[in-house]
């Protein structure tokens, strides 16, 4: 087997010393009610904090008051600190996908680039004059200015700043894998001929850059679902502050402003309100993190709820270059024999399959200086199709396409074993291309090329089915290949011979029963597919139809990260939806912990359970309570909370239950030991 090289994650350093900053200064900024009218909630507590001020200037502005200028400027100074922390935990999710953003720049200004004429020859330009189908020659130490396709050369290229893997990877054209490159990259080694396919400022690292920057992003559906019940709660509890002077007055009990602004303040959901923007960019920022670029914040939100999956094979699933996986000798001849042989005609044989054959066997042991190879070569060529050498010793090696073999041993009267046929055959029904060696004029073995599956598919392909998706696997292939392929990814279906139409056909069926349907996809045969389901994501090393029809982009073509992307889009919707649990039933207890405290109604003194200090104390302790609540929760709004790997309707009850009952019990014991400190200084 070949070795496959590991990949180190890429940690996006973010300098938090620039960040803090920032959002502080943006959080200010932010108090402007013009810019304030964009969260309803928050505005609606800067329009209370107005009226504290006026009634801190002049305590009997509404009416005779018993409250000191200093009990109303303390509760101004409450509620302005919960303004602005809500701004900062908004600013800081911001201003870290900035800086996430500034992490993904690596190169500013313009570059001067060879473009090659029409008549061949080189001639130097700037970066940003460069248009798509133009060619460019790239060498060591070159910047690649935009994305391109390979035409000509073999390189390494340094792909850090884009996939985050330290190690270089080998370009190649005429390769479904490596043939593509990505603005921003750089040339470690020797050369390439590259074909612009990109516009200027339309490059997967400009993209990147600008969907991590912006902060003005749209609302998704389910978050516009959560803004109206916010803003219905909101407007509820509005009417009944409104209407409780009138029940007061009823009842011969006085009341304050202050006391009903207080009130309105820790009635209204001001934390899940707060904390809605930290929890949306956190998940778009995660799923960027992953070296995936999502096109939009709705594909993250959906991939939450993703019921089947169907990924496309070549490419996604395996390879999609057939390598050597299997050396089997026939007749009287050693395995070692025939890895000899077939490392010895391969030399020759550049293609990526006689590099494959190399890599097998030095794994057996098998390695040998070419020079120490002496005769005639032959290398391997769309008409002869085999590659070999006549060596000084006289001996005849020849490694090819089992037709092209057999006619050569056979036209010379060679030996073929009996069984040869049968093993071709089987391999062919598998999907696998069978390769015949000869020595001398006798076929000696059998090379059995195969598309390997990516490494960790069946693990991460059952962990899928514990998340409760479903997998099927489609492809062009007949349905023995289809089959073995995906028993060994551990794939739940599967469709063979599958045209485009045939893929559309099948997940617009599941879409019609109300399934969520992903789809994953490389070639240009697959963007149809991409873009009719709910979500797409394309592998990078795959066509550029493909990666324009999908709605997100695998950098590093690894088809497994949409376990990553699901659990990021479950833990989105499962963070927003226990916040917002706990922000409701938070204050519908603080509701029931101080106003038996506030009001001195006779027959209701059964319901001051709390026995706080104070009217005054009651308000002052709620106020401070739901002020300092709020960053409390935004380091769990930012990080989002750990989903485990079960059933995502189990997880997001667990959650509701935890967080439910915790912002039912915190307030009380929050509000008590508050007042407890208080209370001391309050009479």
């Amino acid at each position: 087997m070949m070795k496959v090289r590991e990949k180190r994650k890429h940690t996006l350093k973010i300098d938090y010393s620039r960040v803090i900053p920032g959002a502080l200064l943006d959080s200010i900024k932010q108090l402007n009610p013009f810019v304030m009218i964009n969260n309803p909630i928050i505005f609606m507590v800067e329009i209370c904090l107005i009226l504290t001020i006026v009634l801190s200037i002049n305590p009997n502005f509404f009416g005779p008051s018993v409250l000191t200028k200093e009990i109303n400027i303390t509760i101004s100074i409450l509620l302005f600190l919960t303004i602005l922390f809500s701004n900062i935990a908004e600013n800081i999710a911001k201003h870290i996908g900035i800086a996430q953003a500034e992490s993904l720049k690596i190169v500013h200004g313009d570059i001067e680039v060879k473009k090659i004429k029409p008549d061949g020859m080189i001639e130097y330009v700037f970066a940003s004059q460069l248009e798509k189908g133009d060619l460019i020659r790239v060498q060591e130490g070159d910047l690649i200015p935009l994305d391109g396709e390979v035409l000509e050369g073999v390189a390494s290229v340094d792909e850090s700043a884009i996939t985050g893997e330290s190690s270089p990877v080998l370009k190649e054209p005429n390769t479904d894998y490596s043939s593509s490159v990505t603005g921003g990259t750089r040339i470690l080694t020797d050369s390439l001929l590259i074909k612009i396919t990109s516009e200027q400022g339309q490059t997967y690292l400009d993209q990147m850059v600008t969907i991590v920057e912006s902060t003005e992003r749209h609302k998704t559906p389910n978050e516009l679902s959560l803004s109206v019940l916010l803003i219905a709660s909101t407007i509820s509890f509005l009417f009944v502050v409104v209407a409780l002077p009138f029940v007061l007055n009823y009842l011969n009990v006085q009341f304050e402003i202050s006391y009903l602004i207080a009130l309105l303040i820790c009635l209204i959901p001001t934390t899940i309100g707060s904390l809605i923007v930290p929890i949306r960019v956190s998940g778009f920022e995660k799923v960027n993190s992953y070296n995936v670029l999502s096109i939009s914040e709705k594909s993250i939100e959906i991939a939450g709820d993703i019921d089947i999956l169907f990924l496309d094979k070549t490419g996604t699933i395996t390879f999609g270059n057939r390598v050597a996986n299997e050396f089997i000798p026939l007749g009287t001849n050693s395995l070692n024999d025939v890895a000899k042989i077939a490392y010895i005609s391969s030399q020759f044989d550049q293609t990526p399959e006689g590099k494959s054959i190399l890599a097998l066997a030095k794994t057996l042991g098998i390695e040998f200086d070419s020079n120490e190879i002496k005769g005639t070569s032959y290398e391997f060529s769309a008409h002869t199709r085999m590659s070999g050498i006549d060596l000084e010793s006289g001996d005849i090696l020849r490694k090819g396409a089992s037709d092209a073999i057999k006619k050569l041993v056979t036209n010379k009267n060679g030996k073929i074993w009996p069984n040869t046929q049968q093993i071709v055959d089987n391999i062919a029904l598998q999907g696998g291309t069978p390769l015949l060696i000869s020595k001398n004029n006798e076929v000696i073995g059998i090379i059995h090329l195969k598309d390997m599956i990516k490494s960790g598919m069946k693990d991460k392909f059952k962990e899928l089915n514990v998340l409760g998706v479903r997998t099927v696997m489609c492809t062009g292939d007949n349905n023995l290949t289809a089959k073995v392929i995906a028993q060994e990814a551990g794939i739940d279906e599967h469709l063979a011979q599958a045209k485009p139409e045939d893929k559309i056909h099948l997940i617009r069926d599941y879409q019609s029963k109300g399934l969520i349907v992903g789809m994953i996809g490389d070639g240009t045969n697959d963007a149809p597919a991409l873009a009719q389901a709910d979500i797409g994501l394309a592998m990078n090393s795959g066509t550029i139809a493909a990666k324009e029809a999908a709605n997100m982009i695998d950098l590093d073509s690894d088809p497994t990260k949409i376990i990553n992307i699901i659990k990021t889009g479950r833990q989105l919707l499962v963070t927003r939806g226990a916040l917002a649990t706990f922000s409701i039933v938070n204050d519908i207890s603080k509701y029931f912990a101080i106003l038996p405290s506030m009001l001195t109604i006779k027959g209701l003194e059964a319901l001051n359970i709390m026995h706080l200090t104070s009217n005054i104390s009651a308000i002052l302790s709620a106020m401070i309570f739901n002020t300092i609540i709020i960053p409390l929760m935004t380091p769990i709004a930012l990080k989002g909370i750990s989903v485990k790997t079960q059933d995502p309707n189990k997880l997001l009850t667990n959650n509701l239950i935890y967080f439910g009952i915790g912002g039912l019990v915190l307030p009380f014991i929050g509000i008590k030991l508050i007042d407890l400190v208080i209370g001391r200084f309050i009479q």
